[in-house]
């Protein structure tokens, strides 16, 4: 299957940042939209932000709206996540996800493939 790689993931205090990353294998990704969601231990796994193709719109969940930014490298076929001002209710796993459609999706059935997830932990 297609495997999506994540890094950037980590332990940080709140307040801090983190900027997490997801590569696709080759370039055939390299447009496609993105999805980020989350997944906190007992939760289901929510909606983060996401980007579309072919327009790069965006949108953000409330709880990360003027905090988080979504950015695509077309070149380097890498999606980012860029948290700021961190704080202890986004600690959980975050995972990517590729869309292979056109237009923004916020539900994981939007997504076609999807990485393996990378732990963001944030003490008070």
């Amino acid at each position: 299957q297609v495997q999506l790689v994540e890094s950037g993931g980590g332990t940080v205090q709140a307040g801090g940042s983190l900027r997490l990353s997801c590569v696709a294998p080759g370039r055939s990704f390299s447009n496609y939209g993105r999805g980020w969601f989350r997944q906190a231990p007992g939760k289901e796994r929510e909606f983060v932000a996401a980007i579309s193709w072919p327009d790069s719109t965006t949108d953000y969940a409330d709880s990360v709206k003027g905090r988080f930014t979504i950015s695509r490298d077309n070149a380097k076929n890498t999606a980012y996540l860029q948290m700021n001002s961190l704080k202890p209710e986004d600690t959980a796993v975050y995972y990517c996800a590729v869309r292979r459609r056109i237009g923004l999706a916020l539900t994981t059935r939007g997504y076609d493939y999807w990485g393996q997830g990378t732990q963001v932990t944030v003490s008070s």
